[in-house]
This record gives C-alpha cells, structure tokens and sequence, in this order.
C-alpha cells in the first residue's frame, strides 16, 4: 500500500506558482499570491471543480498553516513564468 507521501505529485507544488488564475476578481493573478481571504470565500462558497480548485485548496491548506515560506521557496526556484 502507498503512502500519502507517495502518493503526492510534486508538479502540483510547482504549478502553485506558475499557474494563474482564470477567472473572478484576482483573475491573472499567480494562484499562489491569491489572498487567504478570497481562498476562503471560495472554500465557503465552493471551489471550483478539477485541477484549478484543487490548486486554491492546496494554497489554502499552505497559507493557512503558516507556510509561505514554502510558495516563496518555489517561486524562487522556478520563477515567475
């Protein structure tokens, strides 16, 4: 049996930073830049379905806890593209 760690595919740490945002009030904006606040509101309201909801998720569960220092790291590392 796999563990969740096995599981997890790192090119979704990496699409936190390079990927925008397609639609509402931050559209055009890096998914990981988008405020707490707004990936609260969606969370309330519904995340949208498949890869871009599961993206807002990711980056709320990370801000939420205190780890920015995380989405820093990575935008570094592959910049904004």
């Amino acid at each position: 049996m796999a563990t969740p760690l096995q599981l997890f595919d790192p090119q979704v740490l990496k699409d936190l930073v390079t990927t925008k945002m397609y639609f509402g009030k931050y559209s055009g904006t890096l998914i990981c830049d988008v405020p707490v606040h707004y990936l609260e509101w969606l969370d309330r309201k519904g995340m949208p379905p498949g890869k871009a909801g599961m993206l807002l998720s990711t980056t709320l569960v990370i801000k939420s806890n205190g780890l920015e220092d995380i989405l820093r790291d990575l935008k570094r590392k592959y910049g904004n593209r």
